[in-house]
């Protein structure tokens, strides 16, 4: 019996996915074992139609010499449709000892051919819309199946947000299908499991159609119906039965529809919603459907049609109410504890015709009232009238709001506590990371960053959740991707958003500035469209998947050249528009926009993309592009030393994000990088340990001054408790991150109602910091198969403890200081991986792991003396150091 073994099978970072249309999945596992330095050696996949792989074996990959355990492409026959696959796996060491077959893990194809989708677009007929109204589309057939039935597949999608029922049942709980994509070139169909919905003789299958994001309120400018006018549902369930013979129900005209008791739904208003219209039964069987009408067959391209790419969107979990506030104005309020996204569930027992209204915000102003002017436009309002007779309880169906306090009207101030119920929404990400320190404000900084992400990942990385916006936009994905990589698994959730943005992607490369694009927001901004570059080789980095280059290099190169024909010279970008460094707090009175110069910013960029670019063009073994664009870059800095640094050196534009971009993007003569170090220690020390870098330079900035010695800088920043700082809201009771460093001013009052959220993740981007120096967990190769080991200690916390669930397996940091003056440091390094440690002390004798010195530790494969300390290189396992303070 080996004592290692293969555990957590994946495919395509998911367990057991259902409704894929990849035809060479890719396939992980971890190694579990007790062995230090443990390095895998070979690999053996099978694949099966049968879990107990007694039957034919589709593909077996025989052994593999190979250290790899990530993402490996199934290389078997092709794929069949509507198939379940099991695979299993075993693992060699350095020893020849091989595990046992792991447990079988499987995946599950969707259609993979158009010419397989039966089903018909329908819609409800025009009619149901009168007098402005707009309400949901209720949509519904029923079905007769014969006994033994053996499975049942439904796939469905929608021009609009839908939900699913069969006999009377939610088909999942999956919420806000189909996602948002660009729709017309790129639309999400789902494949539910429903065999446990089906019974034997008639059944019943019932939907409900809305606008959401592909027919209702889009941006700021009040516009609707951007990517069509008519709501349309495509549906198609096939049923097997124990014989093999199958059934399919397609959605076709002699389906049956009629408006129904949710009046009006939006994404950015709310619901409204009359238990009185309800019909009990509408979505089971043997329900009279006489005088509801026929669809109306609809035209959309079954060719845009992919299977779902991302996690769902789920409530991931709920939260009660807090307390009960009656305002100076004397309206009454819940305070949900914590600003989040989804909805609230309530219970109300009232008379038919009770009008019960809940409104959503994220602040009371400074008298302690209800608070909405930064809604702009956005309602955010639930309207529920009561059928009465009976306990009633109600959750919206295909709308979220963004809020912590919310006002009821129409139910008693004593019931209110017990009868509301926060449902928290967004994707359903696998949370990855934790960060916890001695000290509690910055604990609370890091819970903020967490729910800023969870809030802003509801199917695409928004801005915020609450107003009329709630946009892909570029440039925060941009800044906060490399954090939530941290916090959570987020491969999927961005290759699909990285394949909108492609499909968005103009054909002369330009990159809109929210995606999916909505023209409203603009296009080709420096630092928003370099998403397209940053964002994909940070997947890799983070998870070692060169799927996602080989799939965004297209697009990646086409913003580069995009750039490249900006210029008045090819070698700067100093024309076009750009939102600079946007909220920079050195801006001029009454602008957005920090005082760095737009061109320096959109250079500084452009270089660092044609850089990232040569960088994947030699990953994916485009050798001919390496040559070429590593040759731009070259002659990208050298125009920007000419044009943005003077003949002796100094960064031209003296602002703290000048200084930070030209370090962090290496723009610099090496002979020039300590100084302007020094020079943006000198700006930030000057201005009382403020920062003064808005959205571009805020994320590189506690960075690069780590980088080169400022560390300490760095934790001053970091735990500055007065305006401008990260923690000042955290002081003033946030819960999230907010858009605007004094989003709430120290006299109560407000931003402007124009642009202020409460829940905006851009300057979370701080949590790289956090896990990358403070807990020291740092990838030397990409997917952190060799990973660097080195807290920055300091003066300023007595003890960290940090862990990332990587790819192959948890690496978990733990550092305090004791008493006697040593640190005590827990590592743990994942299996068939390797680790650097840094340990900061010049006494290699001084260091102990688990009570005994160096020489003596299993798996300590060198020791070398850096100017930083103690360079350790070892394998996997758990070790516990102990070493001096100094």
């Amino acid at each position: 019996m080996s004592n290692f073994e293969v555990s957590n099978l994946k495919v395509n970072y998911r367990k057991n996915p259902s409704g894929i249309d990849d035809l060479h999945p890719r396939l992980s596992w971890w190694i579990s074992s007790d062995i230090r330095g443990f390095i895998q050696t070979a690999y053996q996949i099978q694949v099966a139609f049968d879990q107990s792989f007694v039957s034919e074996i589709i593909w077996d990959s025989e052994k593999i010499a190979s250290d790899s355990n990530v993402h490996i492409e199934y290389q078997g026959p092709a794929l069949q449709s509507r198939t379940r696959y099991y695979f299993r796996v075993r693992a060699w060491d350095d020893q020849g000892k091989v595990t046992a077959w792991s447990e079988p893990a499987y995946w599950e194809t969707a259609l993979l051919s158009v010419e397989e989708w039966q089903a018909k677009w329908i819609s409800a007929p025009m009619s149901h819309q009168k007098n402005g109204a707009d309400p949901c589309d209720y949509i519904r057939t029923e079905f007769l199946i014969p006994d033994n039935v053996v499975s049942a597949r439904m796939y469905a999608t929608s021009l609009g947000l839908y939900r699913l029922y069969i006999n009377g049942i939610p088909a999942d709980n999956t919420l806000f299908n189909p996602g948002w994509t660009s729709y017309n070139k790129r639309l999400q169909y789902q494949t539910y499991d429903v065999t446990s919905l089906i019974t034997a003789g008639n059944n019943a299958l019932g939907c409900i159609v809305g606008n959401g994001w592909y027919k209702g309120y889009l941006a700021w400018d009040g516009h609707k119906d951007f990517y069509g006018k008519d709501r349309a549902v495509l549906i198609q369930l096939h049923v097997t039965l124990s014989d093999g013979s199958e059934q399919i129900i397609g959605s076709d005209e002699n389906w049956r529809t009629s408006a129904g008791p949710l009046l009006m739904s939006e994404l950015y208003h709310g619901e409204t919603y009359d238990a009185r219209l309800e019909v009990e039964g509408w979505s089971s069987p043997s329900f009279e459907d006489s005088e509801w009408q026929k669809t109306v067959l609809r035209n959309h391209p079954e060719a845009t049609l992919v299977a779902q790419e991302n996690e769902p969107t789920r409530i991931i979990e709920t939260i009660k109410p807090i307390a009960v506030i009656t305002t100076p104005k004397g309206e009454s309020v819940l305070d949900m504890g914590q600003n989040m996204v989804g909805w609230v569930n309530f219970t109300v027992h009232a008379e038919a015709g009770t009008i019960v209204t809940i409104e959503h915000a994220e602040v009371l102003d400074r008298e302690g009232n209800f608070y909405i002017g930064n809604l702009r436009s956005a309602k955010q309002t639930i309207t529920y009238i009561c059928r009465g007779g009976e306990t009633e309880t109600f959750e919206p169906y295909l709308s979220f709001q963004g809020f912590r306090f919310v006002k009821v009207t129409g139910i008693p101030n004593d019931q209110l506590l017990e009868q509301f119920t926060g449902c928290v929404i967004h994707t359903d990400l696998e949370l990855t990371g934790s960060f916890n320190c001695s000290d509690e404000l910055l604990n609370q900084l890091q819970h903020n960053i967490l729910w800023g992400q969870k809030g802003n990942f509801l199917d695409i990385p928004t801005d915020c959740p609450q107003r009329d916006e709630r946009l892909g936009w570029t440039g925060d994905a941009q800044v906060f991707i490399r954090t939530a990589a941290f916090n959570m698994n987020v491969v999927p959730f961005f290759e699909k958003w990285l394949k909108d943005l492609a499909a968005d992607q103009e054909e002369d490369g330009r990159v809109p500035h929210v995606i999916p694009d909505v023209p409203a927001a603009g296009y080709g901004s420096a630092a928003w469209g370099d998403a397209s570059v940053i964002c994909p080789w940070t997947l890799y980095e983070c998870y070692g998947d060169i799927r996602v280059l080989k799939t965004q290099y297209p697009s990646m190169k086409a913003w580069v050249e995009y750039i490249r024909a900006q210029g008045e010279d090819e070698f700067l970008w100093n024309t076009g528009f750009h939102f600079g460094d946007w909220l920079g707090l050195d801006a001029k009175e009454n602008s957005y926009v920090g005082a760095t110069p737009k061109e320096l910013i959109a250079t500084a960029f452009y270089a660092y993309s044609t850089e990232l670019l040569a960088k994947t063009a030699a990953v994916i073994g485009k050798t001919g592009d390496v040559i070429r664009y590593e040759a731009l870059h070259e002659k990208i800095v050298q125009a920007f030393r000419q044009e943005f640094v003077t003949p002796n050196g100094r960064v031209a534009s003296p602002t703290q994000t000048a200084y930070t971009l030209a370090l962090m993007f290496d723009l610099l003569a090496e002979k020039d990088r300590h100084r302007t170090a020094k020079m943006l220690a000198q700006h930030i020390e000057e201005n009382g340990v403020h920062l003064t870098t808005g959205f571009v330079g805020t994320p590189y900035l506690c960075l690069v001054l780590s980088r080169f010695g400022y560390t300490d800088l760095a934790y001053q920043l970091v735990l500055q408790k007065e305006y401008p700082s990260w923690l000042y809201s955290v002081i003033q009771g946030a819960t999230t991150i907010w858009e605007h460093w004094d989003g709430i001013k120290q006299d109560g009052s407000f931003w402007s109602d124009d642009m202020n959220s409460y829940n905006h993740y851009a300057y979370g981007a701080i949590g790289d910091w956090l896990y990358r120096t403070a807990s020291g967990i740092e990838l030397l190769e990409p997917g952190y198969k060799k990973i660097r080991i080195q807290p920055q200690i300091g003066n300023h916390l007595t003890w960290v403890d940090a862990s990332l669930e990587s790819v192959h397996g948890t690496i978990k940091v733990s550092w305090k200081k004791q008493k006697d003056a040593s640190v005590e440091m827990q590592v743990l390094i994942p299996s068939n991986t390797t680790a650097e440690i840094i340990i900061p002390t010049m006494n290699q004798d001084s260091i102990l792991e688990s009570g005994a010195p160096l020489e003596q530790v299993i798996s300590l494969y060198s020791v070398e003396q850096t100017s930083e300390g103690q360079k350790l290189i070892i394998g996997s396992g758990n070790y516990h150091f102990k070493f001096p303070t100094s």
